[in-house]
């Protein structure tokens, strides 16, 4: 067995173990890492590996999550089963934007608008239309059986963000060693270039938007479930959006572990900033300071690690 994957099992292991040694708080913060891994590691299959960098991911995210609680809530559905079809949702979504942006040879900065103009649009059909319930939102009634995706104990709820998490690392494994993957690098690196090696450009993003989309509404449903509630602020808010393109940029677009990275070292700052802010007077008015500390130690990564904290991790060549 190669290093790596006795790191990855020590690693799993240690996962497992974490919530039955520490404090509710702490299950509550590690649940939040994972749970923000998978979302990251959605966004980067399509803007790190694909390099189609996205400003409205948050749209299948918000997609899902209404998908569900409609389901559940007006029609009666179990939640589990609303699931999958909250995914097929995200993912049709995923690839309708994919066929009218690049049919219309949308790329870079203009697909990453354009990506945005959907999320506000669906912002503002959810806000407007009564099945939504529009800007009041719509509650989950509280059961706390695991039949209805519900459980009293927090540790479930964590267990249920590391097979998510886990599911994503192993898709993500699976692309980067596949044709399909190479293919995306290609794509990423010279859409011209890859186009003139006989490579299907447009079909290939279409295909890795619809799997980032389907993902991504993943995440949507589970959050849903968590907080048994969602509105249109929460479901298409940008700041959904920028969290996920965050943990992949800081951690390492493009690769396997960068978005677990960035994950981890994100929510570390995020609950470090709040604790300062609770105990200096002096930053109890910059809110969130969070924001704040991303956007410095982004802009650190972008002019020192391009290729984000995985860089760290990865060998430099020996110089004689």
């Amino acid at each position: 067995m190669t290093r790596a994957a006795l790191l990855c099992l020590g690693a799993l292991a240690a996962a497992l173990v974490y919530p039955l040694l520490v404090p509710n708080y702490l299950v509550n913060i590690g649940m939040l890492m994972l749970f923000t891994a998978f979302l990251g590691q959605s966004w980067n299959l399509a803007g790190g590996y694909a390099g189609q960098t996205s400003f409205g991911h948050v749209v299948f995210f918000g997609v899902g999550a209404y998908t569900s609680t409609i389901l559940q809530v007006t029609y009666g559905w179990n939640p589990w089963l609303a699931w999958p079809i909250a995914m097929a949702a995200g993912g049709a979504v995923g690839w309708m934007i994919a066929v009218l942006s690049f049919r219309a040879g949308l790329r870079g900065s203009y697909f990453a608008l354009i990506t945005l103009a959907f999320a506000e649009v669906f912002r503002i059909l959810a806000n407007s239309v009564p099945f939504t319930r529009g800007g009041l939102g719509m509650l989950i009634k509280a059961d706390q059986r695991p039949i209805n995706f519900q459980f009293k104990d927090p540790i479930w709820i964590y267990y249920l963000a590391l097979v998510l998490c886990v599911i994503s690392l192993l898709i993500a494994w699976q692309i980067a060693r596949s044709r399909f993957g190479a293919r995306l690098v290609a794509i990423r690196e010279n859409e011209d270039a890859a186009r003139a090696l006989g490579i299907d450009v447009f079909a290939e993003k279409v295909k890795v938007l619809t799997l980032s989309g389907a993902m991504c509404a993943a995440g949507g449903t589970f959050y849903a479930q968590k907080y048994l509630y969602i509105d249109p602020s929460i479901a298409f808010g940008v700041d959904k959006s920028v969290e996920m393109l965050l943990v992949s940029m800081v951690g390492g677009a493009g690769t396997i572990f960068g978005p677990l990275i960035g994950s981890v070292a994100l929510t570390v700052i995020n609950e470090a900033t709040r604790s300062l802010a609770s105990v200096v007077p002096a930053l109890k008015n910059v809110q969130p300071l969070s924001l704040v500390v991303y956007g410095v130690m982004l802009v650190l990564i972008v002019a020192r690690l391009p290729d984000g904290l995985m860089g760290l991790f990865r060998r430099r060549p020996r110089h004689a």
